[in-house]
């Protein structure tokens, strides 16, 4: 078992009780079986959470939906867990799907994981939504200073000669300053 599936398991034990389902969808290896409990109704969020990142590191599709859903959930350890499942889903739509949650200004508070997702996925999507999030968070006196930085290093490391301009301008910010320096010196010259 990796340390991530590990994780997730150990914190969805205490979600889920003492409990016979949650024994059945650790254990089983059917595919089938984990997206059938991906849609039956009444399920309990730790049990769409377990069958949609099992199923998302296995590669199946059928946990798109869900996954993007907990993307943007507002408890950052089910973010955390759907963005590492996604980037190893290998659906087309991961790379649009987090760019649409990472520059969603109502949904801001929760765009620290689908920032990061963009990072690792270096898909085209990436470096515009990055840079559109990150233009947005150099405001004055903006709270979302965790996001700014993702996109900050998220740049850096997609090292897109596009983000010059707004890596520039988080030179001013001090908590953003350094990293930007760092971010800048990874892109090409020119």
């Amino acid at each position: 078992m990796d340390e991530e599936l590990r994780s997730l398991t150990e914190r969805l034990r205490s979600e889920a009780g003492p409990s016979a389902t949650y024994d059945r969808l650790v254990a089983t290896q059917d595919t089938g079986e984990l997206a059938a409990a991906l849609t039956e109704p009444g399920q309990p969020l730790w049990a769409r959470e377990l069958v949609a990142f099992r199923l998302g590191v296995a590669g199946d599709r059928r946990a798109f939906e869900a996954l993007v859903l907990l993307l943007n959930h507002r408890d950052p350890q089910r973010c955390e867990s759907a963005a590492y499942a996604l980037a190893r889903l290998g659906d087309p739509r991961t790379a649009r799907a987090a760019a649409a949650l990472a520059t969603n200004e109502l949904r801001v508070a929760y765009a620290l994981h689908p920032v990061r997702l963009l990072a690792e996925l270096r898909a085209p999507e990436a470096a515009p939504a990055l840079i559109t999030t990150l233009e947005r968070r150099l405001r004055p006196h903006d709270p979302y200073r965790r996001v700014a930085l993702a996109c900050v290093e998220g740049l850096g490391a997609l090292g897109d000669a596009r983000a010059r301009p707004v890596l520039n301008g988080a030179l001013a910010h001090p908590a953003l300053a350094e990293a930007a320096v760092a971010a800048l010196a990874r892109l090409p010259k020119g």
